[in-house]
């Protein structure tokens, strides 16, 4: 990847209005010691420097309220279901392959922060093994290649992971995590080898899901939308897993054009997911469970056909628990993926106050 991508607050004051008095520079490269920051000039640009509530700013810049809230390191229980470095296998259908720490642009709401940008210790280092154990495990039928972003790490790379999971029989199809059409569309719309791959690979081999996340109307761009069109026209299919964050896209009608925008350019929304009590991210972008059930229920009813297939969902330690709706004082959940198969699809209800974020189980 050739575009800059600003590290610093040096950088950022330089490049851009962003300004800060010593004290809080000093506590905001003490935060980002601990979760990077990186933002790619493509991204910078799309930002809106003279409103102090810019979406992008909050998604992005470092803030010093990072470092005065309490939360989780691994809020879904990522570290009980590593089985080798690298690998996870939470759900029976699917192994989750954590490929490199690296990511184009940081998100301060991301749920990897105890690693991404700062560890290597659960990125796979032995490719050997994790094809061992998926021949092993008949009942993985697809892969999600995760990180950090995998569409970071070279072409080359990414080409011979996936030509060693291709030999699998029974992996049906792979999925890869990565929002570089939303930060970084170039490196997609640029490299001709790449999309011709994955191409290649999902006429040829395995289908190619790709999953990304939109969270605001004005990342969908014209570049990428051409990053985007670029890889539809190659079979690669692209589903949108968006964010419920506070301050960001906590309001019903913003939600509704997000969501039908996507639609328009081929997108399938795919989720949205409850933001998680992540430590540096819960007391910033948490909304209240009510007040997201609110949310997603108007956006939904502003909407038809296609754009309105997605679920609203909480990433627990127990699975993936679906937000139904409200009866009452509670709100009523169906556990919608589930580690233990016998709590597949099982609907309960919980009471929960206006406060409530998260469920405890």
């Amino acid at each position: 990847m050739s575009e800059k991508i600003l590290r610093t607050i040096d950088e950022l004051e330089s490049y851009t209005d962003f300004s800060v008095d010593r004290n809080e520079k000093d506590e905001l490269e003490d935060i980002i010691f601990d979760h990077p920051m990186a933002v790619t000039e493509y991204y910078l640009n799309l930002m809106d420097w003279d409103d102090p509530d810019d979406p992008l700013v909050k998604m992005t810049i470092p803030s010093i309220d990072e470092d005065r809230g309490t939360g989780l390191l691994d809020p879904s229980g990522e570290k009980s279901n590593t089985k080798i470095r690298g690998l996870q296998h939470k759900y029976s259908q699917t192994a989750l392959l954590l490929v490199t720490n690296n990511c184009a642009t940081y998100c301060r709401h991301c749920f990897r922060k105890r690693f991404v940008g700062i560890s290597f210790n659960e990125i796979a280092d032995n490719m050997d093994a994790i094809i061992g154990y998926i021949n092993d495990h008949t009942e993985i039928t697809n892969v999600l290649i995760s990180g950090g972003d995998p569409l970071t790490l070279p072409t080359d790379k990414i080409i011979d992971i996936l030509d060693r999971l291709s030999v699998v029989k029974h992996i049906q199809f792979i999925r890869i995590g990565t929002k570089i059409p939303v930060v970084l569309p170039s490196r997609i719309s640029e490299d001709a080898k790449l999309t011709q791959f994955l191409g290649d690979y999902s006429r040829n081999k395995k289908q190619i899901y790709i999953n990304t996340q939109f969270n605001h109307p004005t990342e969908i761009t014209p570049n990428a939308v051409k990053a985007i069109d670029k890889l539809l026209d190659e079979r690669v299919l692209i589903n949108n897993q968006t964010v419920l964050l506070k301050g960001v896209n906590d309001n019903a009608a913003l939600m509704a054009k997000l969501q039908q925008t996507l639609t328009r350019i081929g997108i399938i929304p795919y989720y949205i997911f409850q933001c998680r009590p992540v430590k540096g991210v819960k007391n910033i972008f948490q909304v209240p469970l009510l007040k997201g059930n609110r949310i997603v229920s108007s956006a939904r009813r502003m909407l038809d056909g296609p754009s309105k297939r997605f679920r609203f969902v909480m990433s627990h330690k127990e699975g993936k628990i679906e937000i139904i709706g409200r009866e009452g004082n509670n709100l009523q959940f169906r556990y919608h993926q589930t580690k233990d198969s016998s709590l597949e699809g099982k609907i309960f209800s919980r009471e929960v106050d206006e406060k409530s974020c998260w469920l405890t189980i």
